[in-house]
């Protein structure tokens, strides 16, 4: 049975007592119902993963002791950024959960002209902290140590307007593409994946993109949900470039 392992925004070392309080030990005690004496793993991000026990467990607290550290070797070489349109309801959730599990880098959501979902500021930084939320809890459950950056979300034209991204492999996906994904040559530094919403990218998106550097390219003959489309590319180039 494998140990439980908790994301913990807390610096790491042998011999550290971390306390937690709050959602998180409610997490420990109520939902995993760990005891005193229960073994676990945590990480941070930052300074690898340790093994760890629970010294003590209340109803609003815990109390953890970091032991030594573990190897993991779990993140991938491939250097791999997800743009995804913004979408609906749990398909977002979907997307930066699966992508979190499939070794992506960074993921920035991004508002598109067919994209029905709209966020004023305070509600876009409460859904940004919600989709890190996310990744930290798929890092825990896929044995993943560096929880991807989330982004902001921003506008498209804003995104391709900002500074120089540090990428040799821009690609965006479009369906009839006469260029396969699979015919792309391997990228010897970043590649960036550039997926649309629901309704797909825009005439006027496209050409941007392609102003932008991105070369368009497709998964095949049928067309494919945004979910679909986002985790099959990212699983494609981790076939091509990376670990799978």
């Amino acid at each position: 049975m494998s140990l439980t392992r908790l994301f913990i925004s807390q610096r790491l070392g042998t011999g550290a007592t971390l306390r937690l309080d709050g959602d998180r030990a409610r997490y420990v005690g109520r939902v995993l119902r760990l005891r005193p004496g229960d073994r676990l793993r945590v990480f941070n991000g930052d300074d690898g993963e340790y093994d760890a026990h629970l010294q003590k467990v209340t109803k609003s607290s815990a109390e953890l002791l970091v032991e030594e550290p573990v190897d993991s070797g779990t993140e991938s070489a491939l250097k791999l950024q997800l743009v995804q349109g913004i979408s609906r309801g749990e398909r977002m959730d979907f997307v930066i959960q699966k992508a979190t599990e499939l070794g992506v880098k960074r993921i920035t959501p991004v508002f598109t002209e067919y994209g029905v979902v709209k966020l004023d500021e305070k509600r876009a930084a409460k859904r940004r902290d919600h989709w890190q939320g996310v990744a930290e809890s798929a890092c825990e459950q896929s044995g993943r140590i560096r929880p991807p950056l989330i982004d902001a979300p921003v506008a498209l034209n804003t995104w391709f307007g900002m500074s120089a991204r540090e990428t040799d492999t821009d690609l965006i996906l479009r369906p009839g593409a006469p260029t396969a994904l699979t015919s792309v040559d391997a990228p010897s530094t970043k590649v960036c994946l550039l997926i649309g919403p629901e309704g797909g990218f825009s005439d006027q998106e496209y050409a941007d993109a392609r102003l932008a550097g991105f070369t368009a390219v497709s998964l095949g003959p049928r067309v494919l949900r945004t979910e679909t489309a986002a985790l099959a590319t990212v699983a494609v180039a981790q076939s091509l470039w990376g670990d799978f």
